[in-house]
Order: C-alpha cells, then structure tokens, then sequence
C-alpha cells in the first residue's frame, strides 16, 4: 500500500473517482472509516474534510470502486448519515497509498452539525474496566459517543473550534487522535484523567468546609443523594437537579426550593440487569416501541405508564400514569446511577421555564437555595440544550421537545429558497429555525421566553446557528401576534419581516412532514393563538395547503373571564361555560362576583374557540383542578381521569351540533359537554372518557360534512391539544374508519415547539 502506483498489480487497467460525501459525515468517525475501508479494497487515494462534506478519491480497478462506493453508504459508521453529492470520474494520478489529508474549506459550505451523543458499549466497557486507564473516567468518549452540539464553537468540527481547545492532550491520547486505525482517531472531545476535564464537588451549605474532585466528587455526591439532598449535577447540555427518586420527603423538599409543587419530574434510570433496563421493567410497563425510543441512540425522556406494582411515589407525577423516563446517556450518569443503585429524579437544572444552566458559577448563584450541593465539571458548554420528550401515540414515537440528541433537527426542502430565512416561533416552548437553498434547521427547545435569561439564550441560538451553519439570515418570519417577545424582537431587526398566523404555521409544519403535494383538512387544536379576525383561535380546521389555508371549522366562541390568567386558572374557563349557557357557577373565588360583572360587561373578557381552554374547563368543572401551577396541567389530569380501566367501554359519545354561521364556518356547539360534565351522579372517570370521545366524534363529523362539499386528501391533528394520546388516538382510529388517510407529526413537535418549522413553509408557500 505504501508504494507509488498508476496501475494494478493484475495488470488491468485501472480508473480514478471523486465522491462529495454529504449529510451527517463528519464529528461520526468517517474519515477513519472510508480510510479503513480504503484499504480493505487495497485501493490508493485520499480523504478529506471540507466544510460540511467529505471529499474521496480512490483509484483501483472498477469493479472495486464500484464495491467500495456502495460500502461508503451502506457499511458507513452508526452515526454516520451519509449521502453522495456527486461522483466523478477523474484522471489517475500518483498516490503514495491511501492518505487522509488535512480539513479545507470549501466553496459552498455545506454544513452539517451533529447533536450529542450517548456513551457507546465500546467506551462503557472500557470505563468500567478496572485495568484501563479510563476506568471510571466520566469524560470518555470515541467517534461514535459523547458531546458535539453542545461543545462546537464553530465550523469545521476540529478540536481548536471545541470549548476542549484548552485541554491539550496527553502523549497516549495524541497518539489515538492520530492513528486511523484507532476508534478514537479526531474524536474531537478525546480526553483522560491525565489530560481532561475533571469533577467537582461543593456543598451549598458550607462551601468551604466540604469539597472534593475526581472520583471523591463523584462519592460525595452519592453520599449526599443517599442523605436525601438535592444535588445540581452538570451533565453535557446543561445542569440536572438530582435527588432519591424513591425519598418521598426528598421529593418534597426539592418541589418546596423549586416552586414546582405538580408539575412531573422525569426519571432516570440504572442500567441494570442483562440488557441493562431491569429497574425500567420492574417500575414501567414496556412495549416494543416505547422500549426501542427509549434505547435510541438520542436517549430521550419517554413517557411510559407505571406499573401495578411500581415502588415509584405519586410525588413525582401528581395525578398522571405516566413517567417521564429515561436511561443514562453520559459516563458521568452511568457512573452516577450505577453507584447509587436505584432510580434518580433528573429535572432541569433551570429556574422554571427558563433554558437550563450551563455556567458553574451561575448555577450555584441561581440554584443555590434549590440544591444543597453542587457537582461540577471543568468542560464549558458552548450552548444549552435540554433533554428530549417522546410520547409514543399510535405506535409512533412523537417529538414533544426536541432538545440534546435530536436537536439541531436538519430537513431536506421540497424546494429552493431565494434567500436564507430566520423563522423565531412563538412565544411558549419556544424553538427557532433557520432556511437556506433547500435545507431548513430546527433549533433544540429554547423555553418560555418570559424571563431575561430566555431571551438572552433566544438571541444566543440564533446568533449560533447562523455561525455554525455559515448562513446570514436576510429576511425574518415570526407569529402574528405583535406581543409575542419573539415577534416584537423580530421587529427591531431591520430585515423584511412576515408574519405568520399562528394555526397556519402549525398546519404548514405538518403539511411539510405528511406531504406538501396533498390537500389538507388540518385539525389546528391549542391553547390560544390570535386569530385572522383577532379573536383567539384553538379549535380550528383548516383546508388547503401552505401558502393557501382556509377556516372551515371551529367551536362556538366563549369569552374568557380575565383574558390570559384563565390559562393557569382553569375555574375561569369553567366558570365562562356556565355563564355562556345561562347556568350558576359556584366558586370560593373573592373575586368570582366582580369577575362576572366584568365578565357580562365584556371587561378583559375576550372570545375564544380554544380547545384547550374548553380541557381546561371540563377539568375544573370534574373537580379535578381550579388553579394549575404549570402549563396543561388540567388537561393532562384529564386525560389521566379518563384511562380508567373500563370507562370507554362505559361512555358514549355525545354528538356536538354542528352549524353553518353566516360565513359557512363549520361551527361546532360545546355545550351539551358542558351539561354532561356536571351530571355528579356519573363517575368522573366516565365524565372525562365522555369529553374525549365526544371531541373524537366531532373531528371525524366535521371532516365528513367538510369532505362532501369539498374533497380534500388527508386529515392532520396538529397543535398542543394532540399531545394528548387519548384524544389523538380516538381520532385518529375513528377518522380511519370513516374512511380518511390521517397524518400525526413525528419529526417537529405539534405543540408551539414546531410552529418555527411551520412559519418558513408557510412563508416560503405564500410568497411563491
């Protein structure tokens, strides 16, 4: 291999090629592999980096590059996503065997830029071997494993453009680095005790009478969990708050610093037992499809019911059957579970709503009357990103968050945008895309954009993904709603700037995903958006297609008594409910009387056609809440009231008139819910199955009565609503029946996680 050749040693003639790899190629291992794989052919040539892509040439009879072509795809590394940009044939040259050349920029940049990564069998093994010399390193890492995202400060991915450019590596690490031969060759965060980041350990309390680094750290934070503390652990997008997710009176403490006395806190497990999920089977019941999303490499939090004989408290999801689970994905929280033993409570090292913490020095000076100790590392984290959520409905893991591990989401486009675009989302959930030539990107979760820090961390997001991706937005697209921060932010830029309605942009998200080519009748389902007529729209049909929606259906309007607070105070919704039917409503509210007088004097009170208020509502109205301490949370105890064994089986459905206003809206009447909710004789497991089966029912009706004046192709559901299994899966189950092609997304979050994606195919679609 390492001799000067033109021709093949059997004398046959022999050809040249060039590849342009492009997709997921680089931070994977790919390099190594198309080096390796070069010579296993005995091929001579080269690898190299360009900006985004890989560049290959080999040189070798034809038969075997054709051999070899076909494996840069199909035996590409796990991580690898590999596509061929183009192929060439080019004229032979001499080449001194099968070299790998140093990174080049190119031209047109096209940039892909991988998420974290787990820790892969190979690393685990070795960091649980006593002999080696990372054993019980919770830095370790390969191509195939670790951080990427998180840590990338710039393009191309090499080490000096890594926020591990001050960690210079040791002899024995420089050595991997450089061999291709080694699993470890560029592996861009490669690390050891020798040469790597480190653990810290301080306790809140007494800072400077107990402190520990390294493994000692690491035992103290244990010892801490096993006392019932809090620990703020950092992780490789940001901090989790860590306690005994079987101390009760642990749990409590951390909800009481936290103020988040309801809202669930996920679980991670110990990877335990023969195939490492025992403590998962033996507290969640599994199916093949919850157990392979929680096993994909992303590792995501996955909702999954409890089991009969779970020893997990209520505590950690008041009210819910469902628990936010997943598996350790770092070394750090392999080592972590594994010398703890049990289940940990893992939520969000944030002040809520806001993005997570990165910084050491800002987590103990923010989480400091929430955690009484800290874990830290030395490894800076260029960017937040916090964990994914799936939930599994119709046997299809959903996107509830995208964040560490999927996030930067990458789409391919349909078409070819005339300039790049910055789409900024909503206000709630709050994530950002970025457009150009045919690609789009979805950033990782970003929050609530309330506070400062989200703002600040917004502005940072988009500041990076158009450093990242070497892409200047020129014209920016954002909700119509002129309160939004993200709009009003927008707004100052000095770029032509779209607005976006709010309905359309969730109906053109999932027209992208089901297919841009078909006619759509997309159930628009949420909480509240302003709407075209700037009433406050969530309960909303649209037909068409991106760029051309119509208002078909809706839900007769009711008036919020006190306007936005009634999305945290579901009484509200209840209580307008009743007034709208001429019924008494009874509440202990001080202010229930005064609310009323405003209330019938259109005072703060506008109309809305929200869905989610109407959950809202049916939980208040059941008993199950009157004030929620976060956001969905009557109706998710709704849903959790209505999966009862046995009460579908009890319930049917109540037919919701239907009616055409003067507009030919399709106006469906809520209040014969509205009665049935009341009726305290039935139980309320029944209530609850009823109100989902009657909302099931007036989808599939409406649709039907759309369809027979209108034929469109397919139904989505998109929009917060559908976050619901319950709801979705009866719909989508009965609308098969009836005979319509349906479409649920899966690749961008239905809530206002995915309304960025939307906003630029609508956008896009409109202006041609």
């Amino acid at each position: 291999m390492n001799s000067k050749r033109q021709h093949s040693t059997r004398g046959t003639a022999i050809a040249a090629r060039r590849w342009i790899m492009g997709g997921r190629v680089q931070g994977v291992g790919y390099r190594a592999f198309v080096f390796n794989l070069a010579q296993r052919y005995s091929l001579s040539g080269a690898v190299q980096n360009l900006t985004g892509e890989v560049l290959v040439e080999a040189q070798g009879e034809p038969f075997v590059l054709d051999a070899f072509a076909d494996a840069l795809i199909s035996a590409a590394p796990p991580l690898a996503r590999p596509h061929v940009v183009s192929c060439l044939s080019i004229p032979l040259r001499e080449t001194n065997g099968f070299e790998i050349l140093p990174s080049a920029e190119s031209l047109h940049a096209q940039v892909h830029v991988p998420p974290d990564n787990f820790l892969c069998d190979d690393c685990r093994r070795e960091m649980l071997d006593p002999v080696d010399r990372r054993y019980r390193y919770p830095f370790i890492n390969c191509t195939q494993c670790g951080p990427r995202y998180t840590l990338i400060t710039r393009m191309p991915y090499d080490r000096p453009n890594t926020t591990m450019a001050d960690f210079p590596l040791c002899p024995a690490c420089r050595a991997e680095y450089e061999d291709p031969h080694n699993r470890r060759f560029h592996a861009q965060p490669l690390a050891c005790p020798v040469c790597g980041p480190q653990l810290s350990y301080v306790a809140a309390h007494e800072r400077d009478h107990e402190s520990a680094e390294g493994d000692a750290a690491l035992a103290a934070c244990v010892a801490a969990l096993r006392r019932g503390e809090t620990v703020a652990v950092k992780g490789i997008g940001g901090y989790h708050l860590i306690c005994d997710a079987l101390n009760t009176a642990a749990i409590a403490r951390l909800r009481d610093n936290k103020h988040r006395p309801h809202k669930p806190l996920a679980v991670m497990f110990p990877w335990q037992g023969t195939d490492g999920l025992q403590c998962v089977r033996d507290e969640l019941l599994l199916d093949a499809v919850t157990l392979a999303a929680l096993c994909d490499v992303s590792r995501p939090i996955v909702l999954i019911p409890k089991g009969a004989d779970s020893t997990l408290p209520d505590s950690i999801a008041p009210g819910l059957r469902e628990i936010g689970a997943m598996l350790p994905y770092s070394p750090l929280h392999h080592l972590l579970l594994e010398s703890f033993g049990a289940p940990l409570v893992a939520t969000s090292g944030n002040v809520s709503g806001e993005p997570v913490l990165t910084d050491n020095a800002e987590a103990e000076a923010r989480l400091g009357k929430v955690a009484q100790s800290f874990l830290h590392h030395n490894r800076p984290i260029a960017r937040p990103a916090d964990d994914s959520v799936l939930r599994v409905i119709a046997n299809k893991p959903r996107m509830l968050r995208a964040g560490r591990g999927i996030a930067p989401v990458e789409f391919d486009l349909p078409f070819t945008l005339p300039q790049p675009l910055l789409a900024v989302g909503g206000h709630m959930k709050n994530s950002i895309a970025l457009a150009w030539d045919n690609r789009a990107v979805l950033s990782p979760h970003i929050g609530d954009l309330d506070a400062p820090r989200s703002l600040e961390i917004f502005e940072q997001v988009i500041a990076d993904l158009q450093q990242l991706y070497g892409v200047k937005a020129q014209a920016i697209v954002c909700d119509a709603h002129p309160s939004y921060t993200s709009s009003r932010w927008a707004a100052k830029q000095g770029l032509p700037l779209y607005r976006v309605q709010h309905h359309h942009a969730h109906a053109s998200a999932l027209a992208f995903e089901g297919g841009l080519k078909k006619t759509w009748l997309t159930f628009t389902w949420d909480g509240v958006g302003m709407g075209e007529d700037d009433m406050l729209w969530g309960g909303e049909a649209l037909l068409g297609r991106p760029g051309a929606w119509q208002r078909v259906a809706s839900f007769k309007p009711f008036r919020l008594p006190g306007g936005e607070r009634a999305g945290r105070e579901p009484w509200r919704s209840a209580a307008a409910l009743c007034w709208e039917s001429g019924l008494d409503w009874y509440s202990s509210a001080r202010d229930a009387v005064l609310l009323k007088s405003a209330w019938e004097h259109g005072l703060n009170a506008p109309a809305t056609t929200a869905v989610g208020r109407l959950f809202d509502a049916a939980s208040s109205l059941l008993g199950l809440i009157d004030t929620a301490s976060y956001e969905g949370q009557g109706p998710m105890l709704l849903e959790a009231a209505a999966s009862d064994d046995g009460a579908q089986d009890k319930t049917k459905a109540i037919e919701l008139p239907l009616h055409e206003d003067q507009n030919g809206l399709l106006v469906a009447d809520w209040t014969p819910l509205q009665h049935a909710l009341r009726r305290e004789e039935v139980p309320v497991a029944q209530r609850a199955m009823q109100f989902h089966l009657s909302l099931a029912q007036t989808i599939v009706k409406q649709a039907e009565r759309i369809h027979a004046r209108t034929p469109f192709d397919a139904v989505g559901l998109t929009g917060g609503v559908f976050q619901n299994k319950l709801l979705a899966e009866l719909a989508l189950q009965q609308l098969a029946a009836a005979g319509f092609e349906t479409y649920l997304p899966q690749q961008a979050p239905c809530n206002d996680g995915g309304l960025a994606l939307g906003q630029l195919i609508e956008t896009t679609c409109r202006n041609g």
